[in-house]
This record gives C-alpha cells, structure tokens and sequence, in this order.
C-alpha cells in the first residue's frame, strides 16, 4: 500500500506547500511511494482567486519586484533554502509594474509545474478538479476525503487543508438586507471575490450602493466602467453609457492608501526593536493570556514610530531639533501613548506632517462635517490626490520606514495566532492598497460623476422599497438606490464558512479561535481539537486559519512566515510519513493527472 497525501487546494498556498515538500525530499524522503492528490475545482498553480480565465482587465496589487515564491538567504528555514526568480525576473518586465492577474496566473503555474519536477523518483502528484467535503478517519488511523462526485474516498496518510479564500453565509445583517431585496425586487450582491460576482444585475446609468472601499471595490470599480466599454484617456474618463452610478462609502470613508511609488535608499531602521522574539515569547508566556489591545498594540505602536523618526531623523535631519541618538534614547524610556512621549516629539519635529499619528492614519473623517454634497465629493478628492502625491514623493519616506515596520511586527505576530480581525484590516488598510493608477482612475470616475463618495461610517438600512445610506460625514443626506453591493470579501470564520469540509470539522471537535478562525499548532500547523491537542494527520495554514500570512504574496528578502510556516509543514509532513509504519514499492515518476 503506497502512502498518501492529500492537499485540498492547489492554489499558492498549496503551491506553496508542494515546493516546500520538493526542497525537504532529498533529506527527509526515503525513497518509497508517496501519491499527492491535489484536490481543487480550479488550476493548480493559481487556484480560484489567481486563474487564469478572468479579466485581463484586473492587475495585481502588488508591484511585480514585490512577488515571489521562493525562499532567498533571508528566510529562517530548517530546510534548503531554493532560490528562484520573483515576478518581474520571470516575465521580463520592470519591477515597478504591476501585472494583470493572468500573467501571475502563469507564473504560479510555472511555479507549480516547477515543484512537482523537483520531485523525488517515486512521489506521483494527482490532480483531481473536484471539491473535498469531508475529512474522516481515527487519530492512530489512515484518513479518508470524501471528493464531490467520486464515489470512493482518497485514502490519505495526511492531509494538509490549504483552501485560501473561502465563501461565507451572510452575517445577520446582510440576511437582512438580501431578505428585504428579495420581497422588494432589489438587488443584494454580498460579500464574495469580485471577479465572480454577478455584475449583469447592476443596471446601466443605475444608482447603486457600494460598502467598502478596499481592494475588492477597486476591482468591482473596473469591471463596471473599463469592462463596460468607457476608457481613461490620461486624468478624463469617457464614460460609455452602460455604467452603473456608484456610491461608495465604508467606516473609514476613502480608499487604503496608495502603495508606494518610490525605492528605498540608504540606512533601513534595526528592525525588530521593540516588537522582537523575545517580547513575543513574554507574552505568550503570561498565564492568563494576552489582550491585543492592551499588551500587544503598546508594542506595535512602539515599533512603528522607531521605524519612522529612525527615517526622518537619519534621512531628513533638517526637519527635526534634534540628533537622533539623543531622541532614540528618549524615545526608548517614553511609554507609548504617554504625555511624555508627545512632548519629546513635540519638541523635536517641528512639522505636525512629520509626525507619525496612528489613531489619526486609522480615522481621516474622524470629526470631518460637509455642509454640502459637492463639498463631500471635492474633500475627498482632495485626500486621494494628497495621499497619491505623498507616497509618491520621497520627502515623505519615513512612510515608507512605517510599512517596513508593519511587515516586520507582522512576522513577530503570526505567532500569536488570532489577534482578531482590527489588525488585519489596519495592516491591509496602510501596507496592502492599490497601485497609484489605480486612484487616479478613481480620481477621474469622480469627476466624470461614476463614482460618487459617501463618507464614513456608513449605515445602510432598507425601507420603502430601497435601499438607504447615511453617512456623518455629510450629516441629513440620505442617499436611495435599488442595488447595494458588500464591496469585500467574506470573513473566514469556521461557523459561516460554506465549505461543507471545514464545517463538518469544526462539528467534530476542531478548536476555532476567538474570531473564528481554525486553531492550529503554531509549530507545525496541525489542527488543533477544543482542548487544544494537535491532530497527528491533519495540518492546515491560510487565511481560514490562525496561521494566516501578511498577505497573498511574499516579497523577497523580507524573511515571510509564510515561507516560514510552509517549510515547519512540509518538514512535519515528510518525517511522518519516512517515519510511519505505511511501506509501499518504488514506482516511477509520473505525469501530473
């Protein structure tokens, strides 16, 4: 009986995993059969979000010298570190590009058919185009997947769950809302990947409500005009009358933050300094636990504003009083937050504009009052032009140190599993926004009036046969329409998730965390039971679990856990199964199903 290992989900986590597993073999392999069956609906290599067949019309979020798949010397890895090339060393574009999502599609699978060539003689990868349902089997005991429309289960020593982004059941709200459109003949899209929404049912020259403001309203923004046949020519956009109106507003009421458009030179702040290893070991070491807000976020906040004044004090040290070594050694003994800690910059940058605010950064309405629409449309034009010309101005490069320090706190807090859903959202909202194009777009749908701002903290409830939004920022004005879109996608969490696998897991004694997501061994990955055992045969990693990288993609020389956490698996996974009693004969190689 040859041994097995199933993977449900052949995207880049899974990708991932496989050259991982490849990279370990001449170590860890003993030579005798082992059959991977990949268990996937859609393509390996990209999986469902990074397939192919999608519009060419959407890009990337990142820049293309910011993606890769392999490790560099920079990864803490137990195993070989293989390197490999990064996006643009792929295709042969400039690194500043950002690529449409067909051309990542490739190189996943490149990436993919990659892995599974570096192979041991012996290891058979199967692709079965079907969805997993449901994980089976004892502890001590071979597992079973039961696959939709096969009607005998795969067999698995091992199975690794690496889903990526997964469908949700509305929350209370939008049940609500999708139950009123249906009585009322509205039309309710609710959260879910924009690229296979149903677009069609948003109606040419239509008002429409859109929630949220984040990457999946900048691609639901494309679709309904590029992909309706109107072009951007330069700052005009010619509508080409089948676009729908778009209203859009969310809790912090602008888009995230234009990624950067400038390179980094000269010194980079010492990171880690105040959020390291050691202050995670300290507080995963307090006996009753930690509070995001009260233990953890001090210590972010630490760090974050060490990785700015390092910039502005070593780049830019005419605009402080001040040399930095005696502000690094007052800053270290202030707490953040403290009166101190003002006062000492306070004294030593001058310029309000050079001094990092993260509570202000998270609220830019806060206390923001229109007395008129057009007064509302042109303030937010303002803040996007003002936040394109700032993160493409190299004046301003402690923003750049910022997002330096949020990749490094988020490598330090992937070991703390769930720190809750807030943090992921600040990250993403800072660190994770469009390209620049992308706003300027935005910039010109506004002024054509395709695109039409709300302000924050929006509030949408549904009566007299419409939907309405209101928002403080323009206080009194209500806005009517007969379609609203929930602009993001679904939470993960185990309880609303659809994938019938995971919900059936999690029925079975699968431990979920205090935001829902599945608890895992941080060492390792291997599911955790409700009183926190590992499962000795079922790994998961992704954003369904507490094992979630900083985003879909590593950028290169930045030590990722993600890279990190795939090695820990696959390393788990090849001495059990070197280890486990199962034999099987040596076969040759072959050819991926």
């Amino acid at each position: 009986m040859r041994r097995s290992l199933v993977i449900v989900g052949a995207g880049p986590r899974g990708t991932g995993i496989l050259e991982r597993i490849a990279a370990n073999a001449p170590e860890l392999y003993d030579g005798s059969g082992l059959d991977i069956h990949l268990v996937d609906p859609y393509p390996p290599g990209g999986g469902r979000i990074w397939r192919h067949d999608q519009s060419p019309l959407l890009w990337m979020n990142s820049q293309a010298q910011d993606v890769t798949m392999f490790t560099d010397a920079t990864v803490e890895v137990t195993g070989p570190v293989r390197p490999g090339p990064a996006l643009h060393e792929w295709t042969g574009h400039d690194g500043r590009s950002f690529l449409g999502r067909r051309e990542q599609s490739a190189y996943l699978r490149w990436v993919y058919e990659k892995a599974v060539a570096a192979l041991p003689e012996g290891v058979v990868v199967h692709h079965h185009r079907r969805r997993a349902l449901r994980v089976t089997g004892a502890r001590g005991a071979r597992q079973e997947v039961v696959v939709e429309g096969v009607e005998k289960p795969l067999a698995a020593d091992l199975v690794i769950l690496a889903m990526g982004h997964l469908d949700a059941e509305l929350d209370d709200e939008q049940a609500e809302l999708a139950a009123y459109a249906e009585r009322s003949g509205l039309v309710h899209l609710p959260p879910d990947f924009t690229a296979d929404s149903d677009l069609s049912r948003l109606a040419p020259g239509e008002p429409v409500i859109v929630r949220g403001f984040g990457l999946a309203f900048v691609d639901l923004m494309v679709l309904l005009t590029e992909g309706r046949g109107g072009r951007h020519e330069g700052d005009t956009y010619h509508p080409s009358g089948r676009e729908p109106v778009l209203y859009v507003g969310s809790r912090r009421g602008v888009p995230y933050h234009s990624k950067i458009g400038y390179d980094w030179t000269g010194e980079r702040p010492p990171l880690p300094r105040y959020l390291g290893p050691e202050e995670i070991d300290g507080l995963l070491a307090r006996p009753d636990g930690f509070d995001f807000r009260r233990d953890v976020w001090p210590l972010v906040e630490k760090e974050l504003g060490f990785a700015h004044y390092h910039r502005l004090f070593t780049a830019h040290p005419e605009r402080t009083r001040t040399a930095w070594t005696d502000f690094d050694e007052k800053y270290a003994a202030c707490a953040p937050g403290s009166p101190e800690l003002d006062a000492l910059v306070a004294s030593a940058v001058p310029d309000p504009a050079d001094r990092l605010d993260l509570t202000a950064l998270d609220h830019p309405l806060s206390g923001v009052r229109h007395t008129s629409y057009a007064a509302l449309q042109d303030g937010l034009r303002g803040h996007i032009a003002d936040d394109l010309a700032r993160r493409h101005d190299p004046g301003h490069s402690p923003d750049l140190a910022v997002f330096l320090g949020l990749l490094s706190v988020y490598g330090q807090l992937v070991r703390l599993g769930d720190v809750g859903t807030w943090w992921h959202g600040f990250f993403s909202y800072l660190a994770s926004g469009p390209p620049g194009p992308r706003l300027r777009q935005l910039l010109a749908l506004s002024r054509a009036g395709v695109v039409r701002f709300l302000g924050a903290d929006v509030r949408v409830t549904a009566e007299d046969g419409v939907f309405r939004a209101h928002s403080p920022t323009l206080p009194g004005h209500v806005t009517e329409a007969r379609a609203l879109v929930e602009a993001r996608l679904p939470q993960p969490t185990l309880a609303r998730t659809r994938d019938p696998l995971l919900r059936a897991l999690h029925a079975e004694g699968a431990a979920s965390t205090a935001a829902g997501l599945l608890a895992v061994d941080p060492a390792d990955g291997r599911v955790l039971d409700r009183s926190g055992l590992p499962h000795p045969r079922r790994f998961a990693l992704g954003p369904h679990t507490d094992a979630r990288g900083a985003g879909a993609f590593t950028r290169p020389r930045t030590n990722s856990p993600t890279f990190r956490q795939n090695d820990a698996t696959a390393r788990a996974v090849l001495d059990f199964l070197r280890t486990s009693t199962t034999r099987g004969t040596r076969r040759t190689h072959a050819p991926v199903q």
